[in-house]
């Protein structure tokens, strides 16, 4: 128990409750869909829409859903007096970063809807601690701020902190061999892709707008979705006017899904599966816990809600022009064309995807020197090799 409170901080408490009373209601909803399906005639008697039941059956369910309300309630309004009252303040521990970074990533457009305190908000951070940009903090904090920053963008279910594996941080590489200063990204993963994108925009301009010295050069290093969260945030502020664009010269994207993932589009195969049997419909619920920002990694979705094409995956919006873009791919296999490398990529995004390739007559988004694969590396893997480092490193001095 000592160990767990530990990780806790004010409001932990008041969000695990949310989602416990949430889990139940939805539980029970799924429990009386399935009992609606069952109970019914075939072809004489269907149940009420949205897999209600009818008399006593369904005032049961209601009354089990309403009880759970009236107590979450309750409880929500006494560990909002008493949760600032039995743990202290106190910096967040690596694993607490983790465990809410990975419910984020799966719950996160959930958690931000219902206000929940687990809900993350995008910050820019150095050493896990949030920036707040304003001039005076700024030059306060960096009295050797550099003309030229470097902003690294986590994956999904990840966090600023976790750019450090093996004892290797880009960020801090790069601030040690160039003449930069690194700044983390820190979202919730599981909103939808543009809006995480149009955020990150207005982050960079106030960025840009209160930084202690003239910035020259903007970089950005993206791991995973954090390279669509950046050619989200370029698309937006070219419509906003964003003057950083300006000051854009390179991005690298590291595994990023350009042409998307495969195993979301298995999530959704299987969700619809299931939505064929009146009898496993009910079911096809659990399936589609999953957050925005994962489906929006079906196509990999970069702006706005998707339209038919970007449905299909055959509209993707271009590079952002003028910025000197790198692909950096990773593959399972030892080299190139083997059957590692052909069918997997890095485990979780193939090589097309990565490298931008499309095989149905679109145009790849890369020219042939900005495409780089790391053989025998895996996804996570592209955060700590040197080899992968030294292609960065080479990119952002050009």
């Amino acid at each position: 128990m000592r160990h767990m409170v530990r990780h806790l901080q004010p409001g932990d408490l008041r969000g695990a409750m949310r989602l416990g009373l949430r889990a139940a209601s939805d539980l029970t909803s799924l429990v009386e869909a399935l009992h609606a399906e069952i109970a019914a005639v075939p072809l004489l008697l269907e149940p009420l829409p949205n897999g209600r039941t009818r008399g006593i059956t369904g005032l049961v369910y209601r009354s089990v859903r309403g009880v759970t309300q009236v107590v979450g309630t309750g409880l929500d309004a006494a560990l909002g007096w008493l949760a600032p009252r039995l743990i202290s303040e106190t910096p967040s521990t690596a694993a607490r970063c983790a465990a809410v970074a990975a419910l984020n990533g799966v719950l996160g457009d959930h958690l931000a809807a219902s206000r929940n305190p687990l809900a993350i908000r995008m910050q820019l951070r150095r050493n896990g601690l949030a920036l707040r940009l304003e001039r005076a903090l700024l030059t306060e904090a960096f009295p050797d701020a550099r003309a030229h920053v470097v902003v690294l963008a986590h994956g999904l279910c990840m966090n600023d902190r976790q750019w450090t594996r093996h004892g290797h941080d880009h960020g801090a590489a790069l601030a040690r061999d160039l003449d930069l200063t690194p700044l983390y990204l820190h979202y919730n993963s599981g909103l939808p892709v543009s809006l995480n994108g149009r955020r990150f925009a207005r982050l960079l301009q106030t960025l840009v707008e209160q930084w202690p010295v003239p910035l020259q050069r903007l970089s950005i290093v993206g791991h995973s979705m954090g390279g669509l969260v950046a050619r989200s945030a370029c698309v937006h502020a070219a419509q906003l006017g964003h003057t950083w664009l300006d000051r854009l010269d390179a991005i690298v994207f590291l595994g990023t899904p350009h042409r998307g993932a495969p195993l979301e589009r298995g999530g959704h195969w299987f969700e619809n599966l299931l939505q064929l049997s009146r009898y496993s419909a009910p079911f096809a619920r659990l399936g589609a816990i999953r957050s925005a920002g994962i489906t929006d990694l079906r196509h990999g979705t970069v702006f706005g809600p998707g339209s038919e094409a970007d449905e299909a995956g055959t509209h993707i919006p271009p590079l952002p022009s003028g910025v000197r873009c790198l692909a950096i791919a990773a593959s399972l296999g030892r080299r190139a064309a083997d059957l590692k490398d052909r069918l997997i990529g890095d485990g979780l995004v193939p090589l097309p995807s990565a490298l931008g390739r499309s095989g149905r007559g679109v145009p790849p988004l890369f020219a042939r020197d900005a495409q780089w694969i790391s053989y025998r590396t895996n996804h996570l893997d592209l955060l700590e090799r040197s080899t992968v480092y030294a292609q960065i490193r080479r990119w952002l001095e050009g």
